[in-house]
């Protein structure tokens, strides 16, 4: 009687699974093992370099503590002596005497010397600031009108005053001529200071000799006090 297998009973037909199964087992492993981490082991060193730090520390701590000791504060000196006064030796009192004084007693007092205070020296002020402008003869009115009458009068009088034949006779040259003079009204009222400058010599010399004609004046005033006034004036003319 011949015996006969079975189709499914034969493991041919099942190779090629076991087969793919295997690979595939085999590549998880291969994988798993390359993920896998590993680390060294170190270890410390117990050679004689830590034996010697660690004799260095001590030391210097032991060199700290005796310089500690060293620095300590020297002991507080010891109190003076106290004297104990026994209560039968009598003791001197000091008595304050009062320093109020009674109604009836006299005080006395000093000589009181009053100070004379020093007169303030003020000097010399310019014509334009003056407070209280000189007062030309013939002048009247307010600040500013006496102002304007001393500018004209001065004005009119080096007009009528002055030579102008003497610049013809010097033989300058034609053209407008400039002289300029500058004088004091003193405190006093009086011409003082005066200087001029000129185009010549004969000019200048001429322009001082008309203002020193100039009348007294009553002299100006910066606050309150009289004082001189500085006047600048130019002379003008034409030399044809």
């Amino acid at each position: 009687m011949e015996i006969k297998k079975s189709p499914k009973a034969n493991l041919e037909n099942y190779s090629k699974l076991f087969m793919q199964l295997g690979l595939v087992l085999a590549l998880l492993i291969t994988y798993l093992a390359i993920e896998r981490k590993t680390y060294d082991r170190t270890f410390a060193d117990l050679g004689p370099a830590m034996l010697n730090q660690e004799e260095d520390e001590q030391v210097v701590e032991i060199e700290q503590h005796v310089e500690q000791q060293q620095e300590k504060a020297p002991p507080p000196p010891a109190p003076d002596k106290i004297e104990v006064v026994e209560d039968e030796k009598e003791v001197e009192e000091t008595i304050i005497e009062s320093t109020e004084t009674d109604e009836t007693e006299a005080v006395e007092v000093e000589e009181i010397v009053e100070e004379e205070e020093e007169e303030e020296v003020i000097e010399d002020v310019p014509f334009a600031i003056i407070e209280d402008v000189p007062v030309y003869p013939g002048c009247k009115g307010s600040k500013s009108e006496l102002k304007t009458c001393l500018s004209k009068k001065i004005d009119k009088h080096v007009k009528r005053k002055f030579n102008g034949d003497l610049a013809g006779d010097l033989g300058l040259s034609p053209g407008i001529k400039r002289i300029f003079v500058m004088f004091k009204i003193d405190k006093r009222g009086n011409i003082a200071d005066v200087r001029a400058r000129a185009p010549h010599k004969r000019l200048q010399a001429e322009a001082i000799r008309v203002i020193k004609l100039l009348p007294k004046m009553t002299p100006g005033k910066q606050r309150g006090r009289a004082v001189g006034v500085k006047y600048s004036l130019p002379i003008v003319f034409k030399v044809e």
